[in-house]
């Protein structure tokens, strides 16, 4: 239940903390005073969204806190949320800045929009006016019935049976794309990994064949130099180059007798010697390695002419890229068989999913359709108690395209002669259709386990004794819960176990409860207007003593 409600700078209300008691709670004043600002601010606290214009006028900023009981579900969403969950009370708090910004507030906790959403749905359940509006929506007729059926369980598992499905149907189709795709490519893609197959790759073939096509296209020039570098160091006439420096080192020896630093120029002279021999020899090697062959040249040439040309149509630089390229090809034509396996695998799997689905919709429909005439009746039988003594009220379970929720489409039909029911929405009246609402939520009431229920003018459309039916009924749903009445009628006003009047001065709305004087200039107020006369007074303690 909702404990406590305080408001600073919201709207036109500057300032504004109170208390509620159990049962049933009127709130009435009159029209324009600002009743509907002071729901607007209970929606806010519970989540709705947050506009700068809800800053009260010259404020930087407004703040709206509520107290309310709490219960296990309501600490189960606080514990996944890793928000306090001690104790019996829940403090929910929003500010809202003059920019628009706002921040909400669990236990003193911050906490997002969308989990103080989902405690609201545990904590309040407010009914506006307009929300007549509802028994068009296909979701709130099914929930209405579900509740009555016991289907609230089922329903879910329907809801993850139908994620799983869809999930499985598009993962399923995802792969019947890829395979679409890899069939229809499998010859191309087959065709090119063949051909980079029987080239046979290897990483660093291209700059060595690059470097032995240099070596034969001018292998004639090649052998002419070396041929030349060879025959200086080896003359074949006259002394050979090592052998003067042969030479020319006995001479130093000589002298070294006399002059010894000669001896180190003695030693250099033998290892140049020595060197310019290795030289000759390797020269000599080199030439005699190296063939004019035409054959070679013309198979390494053509070597090339494949690698480049295979290199222009992949796209690529080197062979390493070509490399992966054919390793590419190879996992996509290896992929086709791979994807056939998962395809079907898949399409097993959505056909488990398919029939767990099914089956969960043929139980939703057999409790639906089991619960729907007798759910038809308590309306039925609440709305006699509201003096439409001949009104038939019907549950229709049809059957439609399969979802979430089942393959069932629920109608309500309405007639408030008995004769020829027809769709709710379409039949019933204002006054009626406010009726059928309060009976739905006061059959509903008794599944939902909701704590607080805000009938905000709910009673539009009624008078007289109709009116002191339906403040009955609401009285009586009361027992079991709180319920707030934001009502101008004064037979539901005076069923009420305690009145707050919502009241503006100078531009500024003010909440204060009325003692029992005070109820009775009000419900008088609400009897005769303005002008209070002693014949409402007396009307007014009449009804209070029923």
């Amino acid at each position: 239940m909702l404990y406590s409600l305080s408001v600073s700078n919201y709207i036109l209300i500057s300032s504004l903390g109170t208390t509620f008691p159990e049962g049933l709670i009127i709130i009435s004043g009159e029209t324009g005073a600002g009743k509907s600002i002071l729901l607007g601010a209970l929606s806010l606290v519970l989540g709705a969204k947050a506009d700068a214009r809800m800053v009260g006028p010259l404020q930087d900023h407004c703040v709206v806190e509520a107290e309310f009981s709490m219960d296990d579900p309501v600490r189960e969403i606080l514990r996944q949320a890793d928000l306090p969950s001690e104790g019996d009370r829940l403090l929910l708090r929003r500010t809202v800045a003059s920019s628009g910004r706002s921040r909400a507030f669990a236990n003193d906790e911050p906490v997002s929009i969308s989990v103080l959403q989902e405690l609201s749905a545990h904590l309040v359940d407010i009914h506006s006016q307009h929300q007549t509006l509802q028994l068009q929506d296909e979701l709130f007729r099914m929930e209405a019935l579900d509740l009555w059926a016991g289907c609230a369980d089922l329903r879910k598992e329907c809801k993850r049976a139908w994620s799983a499905l869809s999930e499985g149907k598009r993962q399923l189709s995802a792969l019947e794309q890829r395979l679409a795709q890899a069939r229809d490519q499998q010859e191309f893609n087959s065709a090119r990994w063949e051909r980079l197959e029987q080239a046979h790759l290897s990483e660093g073939e291209l700059e060595t064949l690059e470097a032995e096509q240099k070596q034969l296209a001018h292998a004639e020039e090649i052998k002419e130099t070396l041929c030349a570098a060879e025959n200086l160091l080896t003359p074949e006439n006259g002394d050979a180059l090592t052998g003067q420096l042969r030479e020319a080192a006995k001479y130093l020896e000589k002298a070294g007798r006399y002059i010894p630093s000669l001896d180190g120029l003695v030693e250099r002279l033998t290892s140049a010697r020595l060197e310019l021999d290795d030289i000759a020899q390797e020269i000599a090697s080199v030439n005699a390695a190296t063939e004019a062959s035409p054959r070679r040249l013309e198979e390494v040439e053509e070597r090339l002419s494949l690698l480049y040309s295979l290199m222009q149509k992949h796209g690529v630089g080197s062979i390493a890229e070509l490399i992966a390229q054919r390793d590419q090809l190879e996992s996509l034509v290896l992929d086709a068989t791979e994807l056939e396996t998962d395809v079907r695998e898949a399409r097993k799997e959505v056909e488990a999913l398919q029939t767990q689905h099914n089956a969960l919709c043929d139980a939703l429909h057999a409790k639906r359709e089991a619960a729907a005439a007798e759910f038809g009746q308590a309306i039925q039988a609440q709305l006699h108690g509201l003096e439409l003594d001949h009104a038939v009220f019907q549950v229709h379970v049809e059957e439609t395209t399969p979802g979430a929720d089942g393959r069932d489409l629920i109608r309500f039909v309405f007639s408030s002669t008995g004769h020829a029911p027809a769709d709710v929405a379409k039949t019933a009246s204002g006054g009626e259709l406010s009726r059928i609402m309060l009976s739905l939520k006061a059959v509903m009431a008794r599944f939902t386990q909701m704590p607080t229920l805000v009938f905000d003018e709910i009673d539009t459309g009624v008078s007289g004794s109709t009116a002191d039916k339906m403040g009955s009924l609401i009285c009586s749903m009361g027992r079991d819960m709180q319920i707030f009445a934001i009502t101008h009628l004064p037979q539901v006003a005076a069923k009420g176990d305690a009145h707050y009047l919502v009241s503006k001065t100078a531009d500024v709305t003010s909440v204060h409860a009325l003692d029992t004087d005070g109820r009775v200039q009000e419900l008088a107020r609400m009897l005769s207007g303005a002008q209070i006369s002693p014949e409402a007074v007396a009307n007014a303690k009449a009804l209070l003593n029923q």
